[in-house]
């Protein structure tokens, strides 16, 4: 089928919620993908952070087809050992409580929101200008992007969201609030660390008004920041964080992952979801888990972070270089950032991600080599260089 017809059906006949932009991708092996035409594209974006291990990593394959071709699926009212087993990895390599497992971020956060509610009943939920927690209706409200959440209106209740600052969070945290919620690195408004100042007092005020804090590392967890979990990295521990995107490494799955106080608060039928913790899912993420975990790996993103952050501040037209790991923003100066990506797609065959007017996201595999990364900053470059002309 041409591109020309995929076009024209998915005009037709699917629900017209994403600008998608003119190729077509047939295959992915790494760093890389292939479109209709047999044109090569380097994939500085892995699908919105869920293929952080490259396309098609051979582990996660084989997970999957020897997994496969034994159980696929047979609900939350049985045992399977992969979901178990993904269980007690996820609580020992992060908050040491337990698991609930559903399909993407969204869920995982609406089931923290809910636990949240069920250990403190009619609190408030506390989040942050620029944060984004998905598009249902309990993680919408707690997104304070007014161009996202206005056309939805009236939200679910109870939600307050503040400047990302400590003096705003610890302002807005009392005795009725349930819960903060917050992304470590901001990064669907442009990829914004939160600052160390601000963590430490969400922390405290949690701590001092019995509320629970908790992180959202839908995007930054599985290793894109250089650690397993961003959390990590700031010196303050949430009561429960929420993954997905790469936990599966390329197939759909979200965690909330508790600490030990909240544990025990969610019971046998608060909460469910049909497809959550599958077999296949939970063998593809055991892989995935066991490969990114890697020492080595964690460090090479560190490592390739730092370069590539370097090297991009001094491409022509480039301002605030920003992130973590291989979580990168930058803006431009004058804007244009949806143009260059759609450039750099098109003439230019590497795949990056224009999050506003004027920032382009890249969020790189985590296995990237020194070779590819000196590719994707020269085309990087010449596009740069093309938009100055």
């Amino acid at each position: 089928m041409s591109l020309a017809e995929l076009r024209r059906l998915d005009a037709e006949r699917v629900i017209g919620t994403y600008a998608r932009l003119p190729v077509e991708f047939v295959r992915g092996e790494g760093s890389w993908v292939w479109d209709d035409e047999g044109n090569r594209y380097l994939d500085l974006l892995c699908g919105i952070g869920v293929t952080s291990l490259g396309h098609c990593h051979p582990r996660i394959v084989a997970a999957v087809c020897e997994q496969a071709g034994r159980l696929m699926h047979v609900s939350n009212l049985f045992h399977t050992e992969p979901a178990m087993r993904l269980a007690e990895r996820l609580s020992t390599s992060s908050l040491g409580g337990k698991v609930f497992f559903c399909n993407s971020g969204a869920e995982a956060n609406e089931a923290a929101l809910k636990l949240a509610r069920r250990a403190k009943r009619g609190g408030d939920v506390v989040s942050v200008a620029g944060g984004f927690h998905g598009r249902t209706f309990g993680a919408l409200s707690a997104t304070a992007q007014e161009s996202k959440q206005a056309p939805f209106a009236p939200l679910v209740p109870g939600f307050r969201a503040v400047a990302p600052s400590a003096e705003a969070i610890a302002a807005a945290v009392d005795d009725g609030t349930a819960a903060v919620l917050l992304e470590p690195v901001l990064g669907e408004s442009g990829v914004h660390p939160l600052a160390a100042d601000a963590l430490i007092a969400a922390r405290e005020a949690c701590d001092r008004h019995g509320a629970a804090l908790i992180f959202d590392e839908v995007q930054t967890g599985m290793g894109r920041t250089g650690s397993l979990w961003a959390y990590e990295q700031t010196g303050v521990v949430p009561d429960a964080m929420t993954s997905a995107k790469a936990l599966a490494g390329g197939l759909p799955m979200g965690a909330l992952i508790t600490g030990e106080r909240l544990a025990d608060v969610l019971q046998p039928g608060d909460h469910g979801s049909t497809f959550g913790g599958g077999p296949v899912v939970a063998a593809a993420a055991l892989a995935a888990l066991e490969e990114t975990a890697s020492p080595d790996l964690l460090a090479r993103v560190r490592e390739l972070g730092e370069r590539l952050r370097a090297e991009i501040a001094a491409l022509p037209g480039v301002m605030r270089v920003r992130g973590r790991g291989l979580m990168i923003g930058f803006d431009l100066d004058g804007g244009g950032a949806p143009e260059l990506v759609l450039a750099l797609l098109t003439e230019h065959r590497l795949i990056a991600n224009a999050t506003g007017p004027e920032t382009v996201r890249l969020l790189p595999p985590l296995t990237l080599s020194d070779d590819e990364a000196g590719e994707a900053l020269e085309r990087l470059g010449a596009a740069l260089g093309a938009r100055g002309g």
